[in-house]
């Protein structure tokens, strides 16, 4: 898959340059595609478009937008297959979760603004003034590699849907399933200049997006360090910012909780895509007196989940997106030895000749303020914090500078409701809740300004303005 075009004003267009930037697989470690390395000439090009598309995008009736939303997602079902074995390849995701994550959840999302179009309310009145909601422009979205379509229609979605443009910045790490996107575009005849997708790298082409006079809000998914990055750049255009910047999200199992469904769900949960998850559990907090039962469980659970090729449909733990991740998420496995927590299982290798994997590792006996409690690892690794009280139990849950989401388990639904209010974050699940594509995401603290995700995540792309009468 290699590709020496972008995806500009409605067709493919030739670069600035003809430098290009090699995809590898997670897995085999081998060049699987490759892609141009844009610069700030290419963002200019597409902003351009982008702003040319505007008027005519913005002024296209609701249903008219529904309905391009619809042959979006009708035509990315259609690739299915395509783009789960693609972003298998791309980020280790294992085929079964690639199929129904990777590539289900983006059909999901893109289908969920269809429904919202035709149903949101979009004007109301407020006294002698008429309220309306209108698009708030040339929307930049910069997104991440670990669920990287979903990332994009995530932003991409919404912002069409509201009446916006958009100049999209895929990952450089996994931007193959961004160019599937633009061919789906390009199938269903989508107008020339709606959607753009400049690759590259985010010093380069993600700061000339968010600095770019043209673009009029941009979204941003990542890192705090780039996320602070983005905010301080786009400040000097006084643009708009939505970030979502990741987590440490805390499992607190209560003592009434039934330990043997709460356990084996939390310990999953934080191992879901490798660990790779921003939103995922990777901290237990189990009472004191129960840790050891939840030791076991937990490496019960994950001593089920087979490592292997994520292109094998028996695989449920695939490698790490990089050398360079497996390199961090080691560090940090040695950090917590350092640091005195006890090593419960993994942290090594699994003993593949290639591919960039790490064993699914727990921790137990840590303390808040230990490096693997408090930084996000973004690895398949759980730590196991015992508390003493329920109090205890929430001080450490909320212990982190970030706040995206959570998981409180208890055999008392309205004491699990009481500890999830208590918990700061945007997300909490309460005894498993099904994750719901409608509700709004996004979190706390550092974990990012806005929300992204159904009627929320639309208003995000909206200006608001009155009109007296």
């Amino acid at each position: 898959m290699h590709y020496s075009q972008m995806y500009i004003d409605g067709r493919w267009h030739s670069a600035a340059t003809t430098k290009k930037i090699d995809v590898l697989s997670a897995s085999t470690e081998e060049v699987i595609g490759s892609i141009p390395e844009g610069t700030p000439a290419d963002v200019n090009c597409a902003a351009q478009a982008a702003r040319r598309a505007f008027d005519s995008w913005s002024a296209t009736l609701r249903e008219e937008r529904a309905e391009w939303l619809e042959k979006l997602a009708d035509a990315l079902k259609r690739r299915t297959e395509q783009i789960a074995r693609t972003i298998a390849m791309e980020v280790g995701s294992p085929i079964s979760i690639a199929t129904s994550i990777q590539a289900g959840l983006p059909v999901t999302v893109t289908s969920s603004y269809v429904k919202l179009l035709r149903e949101a309310r979009l004007e109301h009145e407020i006294g002698n003034s008429l309220v309306v909601r209108e698009a708030a422009g040339v929307a930049g979205a910069i997104t991440p590699w670990n669920y990287p379509l979903h990332q994009i229609m995530a932003k991409v979605a919404p912002a069409l849907a509201a009446g916006c443009t958009v100049v999209l910045k895929p990952s450089e790490l996994a931007p193959l399933n961004a160019m599937l996107l633009a061919e789906t575009a390009m199938e269903i005849g989508l107008p020339a200049g709606v959607l753009n997708i400049v690759t590259g790298y985010g010093p380069v082409v993600g700061e000339a997006i968010a600095t770019h006079p043209l673009v009029d809000m941009v979204s941003f998914t990542g890192s705090v360090r780039a996320g602070k990055r983005v905010a301080a750049i786009a400040a000097d255009t006084i643009k708009k910012v939505t970030l979502e910047l990741g987590g440490k999200s805390a499992c607190v199992i209560l003592d009434d909780a039934p330990l043997e469904k709460a356990v084996p769900s939390g310990a999953r949960n934080a191992m879901l895509n490798s660990g790779q998850t921003c939103s995922a559990w990777t901290r237990m907090l189990v009472p004191r007196a129960r840790q050891q039962d939840a030791i076991d469980l937990a490496k019960k659970a994950v001593a089920g989940l087979t490592v292997g090729d994520p292109l094998d449909p028996n695989t449920r733990l695939g490698p790490l997106i990089s050398a360079r991740q497996r390199e961090r998420v080691e560090g940090y496995i040695a950090k917590g030895r350092t640091e005195g927590a006890t090593l419960a299982a993994g942290g090594g290798r699994p003993g593949f000749a290639k591919g960039y994997y790490v064993e699914p590792t727990i921790f137990a006996d840590v303390k808040s303020p230990m490096a693997i409690a408090q930084e996000e690892i973004f690895g398949p690794v759980l730590s196991i914090l015992p508390y003493d009280s329920e109090d205890e139990a929430v001080r450490i849950a909320n212990d982190t500078i970030y706040g995206l989401a959570g998981g409180v388990w208890s055999g008392d639904a309205e004491r699990a409701m009481r500890v999830a209010r208590r918990i700061r974050a945007g997300q909490v699940d309460v005894n498993g809740g099904r994750y719901n594509p409608l509700a709004p995401f996004g979190g706390y603290k550092q974990s990012g300004v806005g929300r992204e995700m159904g009627l929320y995540g639309l208003e995000e792309y909206l200006q608001i303005k009155s009109i007296a009468r």
